[in-house]
């Protein structure tokens, strides 16, 4: 196979299956393939908003002590090699082909017995294990798909430790309605007697994992906003300290920006907490060079100056908070353009209502997905608010065109699906 052939071998199995939770084909395809995935130390990661971040932050720290370090991350930016990386480089062509070709070789002796045909998700989780368990990575850093109970990650069972960041409303019609339910979905990933670390804003999505915990005799380890008091604050960074029953660390620096970025390295900063009680090696000065030298694409990432142009991934209604909290924040001073494209499973009007009071200027365009919330729709919607708006279906035609509307003094903030980010990013002129 070359790679556009992997390319459309995945085009082919999400057109024909989509998304279908569930663990039996998953469980079947890791035995078939002799269980790489229970040959890595993981730390597995779930949660709504903040997951790849917590990753970041969690595997440079691991990186910085010395440790071979994978991470497995969902949806990629602009190449599916961006979910395979390993201390900061992404797999090869050549490997994610090869890790790829054997996967589905593994896939159709599956279907030959009888056994479903694996989704997309479920066959590049797999070709993931075997990937890192051939390259004996020291430790895994996991990232959930979707959910954590039914999740193809979910495939492994004694994780060093289970971590769970900020729980909102997202993929209803996957998780459930209320947080409660979609918090007994992410906490599907607690097994016995593993330590878990959360972060928990509601009491129903507190009490939900506490619940699961004591079931399963795992002890917790949870904090709040108020764990978190930030000392500094500007465009190059975030200084904060952190205290809490379980560990104290003053001054620590983040380069990531948001409000939200604070609770992201909060939670990182205690998961390393754990890990060491646990048994894993990790100095005072890798836990704060680690999550000082964190990166994380597309999350309030600046990629241009005059006018200054910032891609953020916010693509659910809390997301959105956040990011327009980091806006009044840090760009008060500054005339906003928008640039948005939104899915139209998404809860686009109550996204608008968030945004589109802080802008001066907005630029509709469309995601690349068929899940798109089309801009012709957009009329009704968007007549309340007095704000010059400009719609252009061509992402690469918008971007220019929100930019050339921007006074180079202003900024252009782009947001409401990681769809979007991910076609900004590749015409992005990046610094």
């Amino acid at each position: 196979m070359t790679y556009n052939d992997v390319l459309k071998y995945i085009d082919d199995l999400y057109g024909m299956l989509g998304y279908d939770l569930g663990l039996d084909r998953m469980e079947a395809l890791m035995e078939e393939m002799g269980n790489p995935q229970e040959k890595v130390k993981v730390i597995h990661v779930a949660g709504t908003n903040g997951k790849g971040s917590v990753c970041s932050f969690i595997s440079s720290v691991l990186a910085k002590q010395g440790y071979k370090v994978g991470v497995y991350t969902s949806p990629h930016l602009e190449k599916y090699n961006e979910r395979f990386v390993i201390n900061g480089k992404q797999i090869s062509d050549e490997d994610f082909v090869k890790h790829m070709e054997y996967t589905k070789n593994m896939c159709e002796k599956l279907v030959a017995k009888g056994i479903g045909q694996p989704t997309v998700f479920e066959v590049v989780t797999a070709a993931a294990f075997n990937y890192f368990a051939e390259e004996k990575v020291d430790y895994l850093v996991l990232e959930v798909g979707l959910g954590g109970r039914c999740d193809a990650t979910n495939v492994v069972k004694n994780p060093l430790v289970s971590v769970i960041v900020s729980i909102s409303m997202d993929h209803m019609e996957y998780l459930g309605n209320t947080l409660s339910a979609i918090a007994f979905e992410k906490g599907g990933i607690i097994k016995e007697g593993r330590p878990v670390v959360l972060y928990a804003k509601e009491k129903e999505v507190y009490d939900t994992i506490k619940k699961i915990c004591d079931e399963k005799h795992s002890k917790l380890y949870a904090f709040d906003d108020s764990n978190a008091v930030v000392t500094k604050e500007e465009l190059g960074g975030t200084e904060f300290n952190f205290k809490s029953e379980y560990c104290n660390y003053d001054g620590i620096k983040i380069k990531l920006l948001g409000d939200y970025q604070i609770l992201n390295a909060s939670e990182a900063l205690l998961a390393c907490d754990v890990l060491k009680k646990e048994g894993v090696e990790l100095s005072e000065k890798s836990i704060r060079e680690g999550l000082e030298n964190a990166r994380w694409s597309g999350r309030m990432e600046i990629v241009e100056k005059n006018p200054l142009v910032m891609l953020d991934g916010a693509h659910n209604i809390d997301g959105i908070h956040m990011l327009a909290q980091s806006l009044k924040k840090y760009f008060a001073d500054r005339k906003l353009t928008l640039l948005i494209g939104i899915l139209g499973d998404k809860e686009y009007e109550k996204m608008l209502e968030t945004l589109m009071p802080l802008a001066s200027k907005v630029v509709f365009t469309e995601p690349n997905s068929t899940r798109k919330w089309h801009v012709d729709a957009i009329g009704e919607i968007t007549k309340k608010y007095n704000v010059e708006i400009h719609i252009e279906k061509d992402i690469e035609k918008a971007y220019k065109l929100a930019k050339s509307i921007t006074d180079e003094k202003d900024a252009v903030i782009c947001a409401g699906s990681l769809y979007l980010i991910g076609a900004l990013y590749a015409v992005a002129d990046k610094d």
